[in-house]
């Protein structure tokens, strides 16, 4: 399947299966991926900008670090240690800095700085081995296993940072949603070239299968992903009207996926063996 990056470069990318039935990989990937981020738009990196999209995603926002934070108080006690592996800006870090012993990593300069700006308590790191081995009680990855080319060498890691029974937290977008095949090539989600990694949900599973230190415990879906995602693929078709349409289709989606459980965005709570 080929893919417009529609964000920024308009150049054309390919997206392949690998050895692991349902995960596919972007083809190519370029030598000099960090200019694919260099925009003011990019969400994760950029500062509040006023526009329409900024406060739709801000809004939605909110109700997403709640949601997440439930997981993590639903499984760990308060005061656990949590790592927030490619934190970002900070904004979830600083949402749960108060129930938790809170560090962020973020190997992105700009994002860091922004980040150490918004929190009082957590720590903001850009070196994960500085982390005690066998010290954390969770690792959240929220939108950030997709970027990372070396996923074996970093499961690796983040076993050895976690304790017994840790718990790692994955959240990836869903290309075998009703949204990803009702937009085909406009699907948002695919943000090639900078999304390496692409996981249906039977693709997740059959990697976390792989892997001798883990087991899948739970998926919860992210409901809130499908009309973000929608809108942007709106826009990325031009259309008129793009709210409205984002709006009924993201709705169709959740509604689809409640019979399916194929949600726009899945989190996966795995635990260390």
């Amino acid at each position: 399947m080929k893919i417009k990056d529609h964000f920024l470069s308009q150049e054309i990318f390919e997206i392949k299966e690998t050895d692991t039935r349902g995960v596919f990989r972007t083809s190519p990937i370029p030598s000099d991926i960090s200019r694919y981020y260099e925009s003011e738009d990019y969400i994760s990196h950029h500062q509040d900008s006023g526009s329409l999209k900024e406060k739709l995603y801000k809004f939605l926002q909110s109700f997403n670090l709640q949601y997440k934070k439930t997981i993590l108080l639903d499984r760990i006690k308060k005061g656990s240690k949590v790592l927030d592996y490619g934190c970002g800006a900070g904004e979830f870090v600083k949402y749960i800095e108060n129930d938790f012993e809170t560090f962020g990593f973020e190997p992105d300069a700009d994002a860091r700085n922004a980040a150490q700006q918004k929190i009082s308590k957590a720590r903001i790191l850009d070196n994960i081995q500085t982390v005690e081995n066998g010290t954390l009680d969770a690792i959240t990855l929220w939108h950030v296993f997709e970027h990372i080319e070396n996923q074996d060498e970093m499961l690796e890691i983040f076993s050895s940072k976690l304790k017994e029974k840790g718990l790692l937290i994955i959240a990836v977008p869903n290309p075998t949603s009703y949204d990803a095949k009702h937009y085909k090539e406009y699907w948002a989600a695919y943000d090639v070239p900078r999304h390496i990694f692409h996981f249906s949900k039977n693709g997740m599973e059959n990697l976390i299968a792989k892997k001798p230190n883990w087991k899948l415990r739970k998926i919860k879906p992210l409901v809130l992903d499908s009309y973000y995602i929608s809108m942007l693929s709106e826009k990325y078709k031009k259309s008129s009207l793009f709210w409205v349409k984002a709006v009924i289709y993201g709705t169709i989606s959740n509604i689809k996926a409640l019979f399916s459980n194929e949600f726009s965005s899945l989190i996966y709570i795995i635990e260390k063996k």
